[in-house]
């Protein structure tokens, strides 16, 4: 029988408690700025998710027939509670992930963003009326799915829980959440935060473990209507395979090797901080990173110029110290994304900048420029998920959108130009389920996110995500006089 976690661990939260695992197990997670362990999880395995879709599914009649703007009022309390914790969260999320300092508050930031935003959706999910002849009355009614899996990737753990979780409890599904084991403490840290200010018990579970153990079992529980999951394709794929054989919705937001196309006419110093920010904020680990940069072939050379001594000056350290930029999150990821720069070496020759390990404890990489790319070569294909820019030279619109379009992938897209004319034709053209004009990751929690071709299916994000949690009824009523 599981009992009260150990202390210093953190354990599952299963029906507002914290509890270690059925079989007792832990597991260690790792600071990557220090490859030391600085905190032991508890490693939920399939019969601790059974336990915590239980607790959910118990939990699923009261929680949505709680009045919506009774949810509502926790959503904001959790909110609230979150910025309140905001210092404490950030740090652990520093540690667990390696970000820079400020990336993590903001992080945490936007998580309590999106409670607060969900909270105030929650009394404002409505059906239709639906026009027939004189002899029917027609509407329909938004009901919650049921017991909903978020299970959330390690690259914006905070960020990511407030995404997936907030618009499902605002429609009043429970949810039992699977954290990436590289960054699991935050999810854990807030659902306990969700206890404390009253959310009902079994209505936030939140079980750390790996992939196959943990994450697996969840995705194919027969008794979850809903998944939500965010990482790589391939385990989308298997994420989506498993859901399906239970015919149960699921929601895939997966990768991406996103076009940054830059005009002549864009202003060049915002456009350059753009560039910055779209591939080596998180140490390049962003799904919607802007990895290829499509640049026009009259501005090349002294774009790249003052890139290039931007990037030279970047702080490379620690996230605790707040650096531009911090290490890579696990020793297996360092590893690929050393795989991609050896590649890019043979692909393209020598880098601008950067292209290999930084010479210091911790899985640091340089921040790196590959010039004179064909967007055939793997680098400029594949998703690295590292802070690896592939520069592609254009000279026309026709060959900048078949250039953008030409990958896999379709998440986002960005131009900078001035003229608004060609920034709609890119918009039209461009395969990509959500578009930056003029700024890199532009938009907010308000706005729906989601991918065209391999970068999945559904959206979330803004009121989009009330679809993404709700199933249509729709009722039909003969009113004629009998």
């Amino acid at each position: 029988m599981a009992t009260q976690t150990e202390p210093n661990a953190y354990g599952l939260v299963i029906n507002g408690d914290s509890v270690t695992t059925v079989a007792g197990e832990y597991f260690e997670t790792v600071n990557p700025a220090t490859e030391k362990s600085f905190a032991r999880v508890a490693r939920g395995r399939e019969a601790d998710i059974d336990r915590a879709v239980t607790a959910a599914t118990d939990a699923f009649d009261d929680w949505s027939s709680t009045p919506p703007e009774e949810r509502g009022r926790l959503l904001n309390a959790v909110a609230k509670e979150i910025r309140s914790e905001k210092e404490h969260l950030a740090q652990l999320e520093t540690r667990d992930n390696g970000k820079p300092l400020s990336h993590a508050r903001n992080d945490v930031e936007t998580c309590a963003r999106y409670f607060e935003y969900y909270a105030g959706v929650a009394d404002k999910v409505h059906g239709d009326s639906i026009p027939l002849t004189d002899e029917y009355v027609d509407y329909t009614v938004r009901e919650p799915l049921g017991v909903t899996a978020q299970i959330i990737p390690w690259n914006l753990p905070s960020n990511i829980f407030g995404r997936s979780v907030a618009p499902a409890l605002a429609t009043g599904n429970t949810a039992v959440v699977k954290p990436a084991e590289q960054t699991p403490v935050t999810a854990v840290e807030i659902a306990k935060i969700a206890s404390k200010v009253g959310v009902p018990d079994g209505v936030l579970n939140v079980v750390p473990g790996y992939g196959d153990e943990a994450g697996a079992p969840l995705s194919s529980h027969p008794d979850v209507d809903g998944v939500s999951f965010t990482g790589s394709v391939p385990t989308g794929i298997e994420v989506g395979k498993s859901a399906i054989e239970n015919v149960t919705n699921v929601h895939l937001e997966l990768g991406g090797k996103s076009p940054n196309v830059v005009w002549p006419d864009a202003h060049l110093d915002s456009a350059i901080d753009s560039t910055m920010t779209g591939i080596f904020a998180n140490a390049g680990q962003v799904c919607s990173a802007g990895s290829r940069l499509i640049i026009h072939e009259d501005i090349k050379d002294e774009f790249l110029n003052e890139l290039v001594e931007r990037i030279e000056q970047m702080d490379i350290g620690a996230g605790g110290t707040d650096p531009d930029m911090g290490p890579l999150v696990s020793e297996e990821h360092f590893k690929k994304v050393i795989h991609y720069l050896d590649l890019g070496h043979e692909e393209a020759g020598d880098p601008l900048v950067g292209g290999k390990a930084v010479e210091r404890d911790g899985y640091f990489v340089e921040p790196t420029v590959f010039d004179n790319v064909d967007n055939n070569m793997r680098i400029a294909q594949e998703e690295i998920f590292g802070p690896v820019l592939s520069v592609i030279t254009f000279s026309t619109e026709a060959e900048a959108i078949e250039v953008a379009n030409d990958v896999d992938y379709g998440l986002v897209a960005g131009i900078h130009t001035q003229d608004m004319g060609r920034a709609h034709r890119f918009a039209r053209d461009v395969h990509a389920g959500q578009v930056y004009v003029n700024e890199w990751f532009a938009g907010g929690e308000e706005t729906p996110f989601g991918g065209f071709k391999q970068s999945g299916f559904g959206r979330e994000k803004g009121l989009a995500a009330v679809d993404a949690y709700t199933q249509v009824k729709n009722v039909c009523m003969d009113i004629t006089p009998k």
